[in-house]
């Protein structure tokens, strides 16, 4: 740190130095100090402005390009998950869903949805209270699925884009929790209902954060991306008709 201090107070001291070196050249060329102070003093009175037009615009025009490079890349990486794991995750998760014909209900979206209509979707899925029922989803498959993409889900962690996505990192950790829960046993046939009791809360933490993601999602893809929301709306998780197949 001190290193940096002392580097930019020589870098200050040279520029300056430089600057006084050429004013003193040309003043001994063209002997008049008259000319060197007005022009100066022009300078100077400009800097205000010339830090406003950098500060207050290029910068704002720069940073707003920063961030649509950042979030383009951010949506690619979300895209990955999903279409990976995400969406198939969320199939294997409504299988537990007490509650799965309401929101099978909720969330299958047609053509006719607009922002505001997703906008609503997230936030009724904030709101509301999952019920996970262990007798009715398959609880191996879960297992299976998650232990073999714990690679991929490690790896995004670990994706330095997503540390700006604090909700997404959020959702990809309690994913990544449930299946280190899951792996630590070595079967999850038998468990008692104190343990199923515990994965049960595992699966409901994961699984009521990865809907908001899939809604925000779905959200983006049909305002930038209309051909894959077309796919994601024929393949929707929750909707127990869904076919790629275009009819």
């Amino acid at each position: 740190m001190k290193k940096h201090v002392r580097w930019q107070i020589f870098l200050i001291a040279g520029l300056v130095g430089l600057s006084a070196v050429l004013y003193f050249v040309h003043f001994l060329i063209f002997r008049d100090a008259h000319h060197i102070f007005l022009y100066l003093i022009g300078d100077i009175a400009f800097i205000p402005i010339d830090v406003l037009l950098v500060t207050l615009v290029l910068h704002q025009i720069i940073t707003k390009h920063e961030k649509q490079v950042m979030l383009k890349k951010m949506n690619m990486v979300i895209g990955a998950f999903f279409s990976e794991s995400g969406t198939q995750l969320l199939r294997l998760f409504v299988a537990f869903d007490r509650n799965q014909g309401a929101l099978r209900h909720e969330l299958v979206f047609d053509k006719s949805w607009g922002q505001a209509d997703f906008d609503k979707a997230v936030s009724a899925m904030k709101n509301h209270e999952f019920s996970i029922d262990q007798q009715t989803g398959d609880l191996g498959t879960l297992r299976e699925f998650l232990i073999f993409h714990r690679t991929f889900l490690l790896t995004l962690l670990e994706n330095p884009i997503l540390l700006e996505h604090e909700e997404f990192t959020s959702m990809l950790w309690g994913v990544f929790h449930l299946a280190e829960e899951l792996s630590a046993r070595p079967s999850v046939r038998d468990l008692p209902a104190s343990d199923l009791e515990h994965l049960s809360g595992d699966i409901k933490r994961a699984y009521g954060i990865l809907i908001v993601q899939w809604l925000r999602y779905m959200k983006h893809l049909h305002k930038d991306y209309p051909y894959l929301f077309s796919l994601a709306m024929r393949t929707n998780p929750f909707d127990a008709k869904a076919s790629a197949v275009v009819k």
